[in-house]
């Protein structure tokens, strides 16, 4: 059925938010799974928690970052996946590339999701509802679903996407702002956690349509500063730009433990672990960094970060390892239970020429570090990630093994 002519005359912001992101990769990379409740995180039988959930395993009541446990009780028998990061990012670059392909005002929010700028004449030419089709259509061109909001905002956008999922369209028109928002409850404006409904709730507020109708001085006094930006998006005004920016601010992996790791060389292990993946990633990102970021969270949910800043741009192991293992030892004390260990990095810049032993010149020193890191990373990424294990990583791995 063909378009209609033409006719909106206003700002148009799409938030496009991928359906079960997670779990739909898995099922398109795993035909037999498909209609099956598929759940993607850690095993049932940990500590784990639920990354995603299929549709088919969200009618049984999981949920993402529920325990995996309690998602195993709930679904007895659900497929489970453990998360494919690296394949999900080359979905989601896929996806992206398709909304980019549309506009140019494109801001990425998490791997799932984006806005995107498509005003008629200044982004775009074509109806933006019109676009929102095609747009799904291609996504589902590459095996995948997503729900969009078509509106004048951010917020009525965001809000809309999630009204028809999986694979919906929801269309709030210029004008029909207040009166989509009016009818919703307070707590589906993103910025309304559950203490601030709470608070809500005490004076009578459960609508946006009735929290738009607070004065500015009561919205102060109740919701505090940020409470005047609250009623004007819970009225459907929101300002606020498509920003299109693709700069990567971080670069960081995690590994929670099955159980409270207490033991030194079992810490360090892990770190040395992260640290190489890290810089992995920095290679194939193009990146060197100065500054990284040792994160521990202890058994009793207390998390604590501590950084260095490097007097180098860098992206090799040999040079982050050493400051990583000084940074855990001032931050952590043997013993301490821990529950999650985390690194990353920041800080970005042009890699410094480094010296190496037996070097003739910096930049034959700097070539050898780099050629042999790049070949590690070419082998991994044909043979897996074990295809070359580290001797000081592979004593411990053997230890454990006796």
């Amino acid at each position: 059925m063909a378009e209609p002519p033409l006719t909106w005359h206003a700002r148009a912001i799409l938030h496009v938010d991928m359906d079960a992101f997670f779990a739909s990769v898995e099922q398109l990379d795993n035909p037999e799974w498909r209609g099956r409740p598929v759940i993607v995180g850690g095993a049932p039988g940990g500590r784990g928690v639920v990354s995603a959930a299929s549709y088919e395993a969200r009618a049984f009541g999981v949920r993402s970052a529920m325990a995996s446990g309690q998602a195993a009780r709930l679904c007895p028998d659900a497929v489970w996946a453990r998360p494919r990061f690296d394949r999900y990012r080359e979905l989601s670059a896929e996806v992206h590339d398709i909304f980019r392909s549309v506009t140019p005002r494109v801001q990425q929010v998490s791997i799932d999701e984006a806005y995107l700028d498509v005003t008629p004449g200044a982004y775009a030419e074509a109806d933006p509802v019109a676009l929102a089709r095609e747009i799904q259509r291609r996504v589902g061109g590459l095996g995948l679903s997503c729900s969009i909001g078509v509106g004048t905002s951010k917020t009525v956008a965001k809000i809309a996407s999630d009204r028809d999922k999986p694979h919906g369209v929801t269309v709030v028109r210029p004008g029909r702002e207040a009166v989509f928002l009016a009818v919703l409850p307070a707590t589906v404006l993103p910025g309304i956690g559950a203490a601030t409904a709470e608070r809500l709730r005490d004076v009578g507020i459960h609508t946006l349509g009735e929290l738009a109708r607070l004065d500015a001085t009561s919205a102060v006094r109740l919701l505090g500063s940020g409470g005047p930006d609250l009623v004007a998006r819970a009225a459907g005004v929101d300002p606020r730009a498509v920003v299109a920016d693709d700069t990567v601010k971080s670069v960081s992996n995690e590994h929670t433990f099955a159980r409270d790791v207490r033991e030194r060389t079992d810490v360090e292990r892990t770190l040395r672990q992260l640290v190489a993946r890290v810089a992995v990633r920095l290679r194939h990102k193009g990146l060197a960094a100065r500054t990284l970021t040792v994160k521990l969270r202890y058994a009793d949910f207390t998390t604590k970060t501590a950084s260095r800043t490097l007097g180098v741009h860098t992206d090799l192991e040999d040079d982050l390892l050493p400051v990583a293992l000084d940074v855990l030892h001032r931050a952590w004390t043997a013993g301490a239970g821990l529950r999650l260990l985390g690194f990353g990095v920041s800080n970005f810049g042009e890699p410094a020429r480094q010296l190496e032993l037996l070097a003739e010149t910096p930049e034959e020193g700097h070539g050898r570090s780099r050629s042999l890191a790049e070949s590690i990373d070419a082998v991994r990424d044909r043979f897996g990630d074990d295809a070359i294990v580290f001797g000081h990583i592979q004593n411990r791995a053997d230890e454990e093994d006796e």
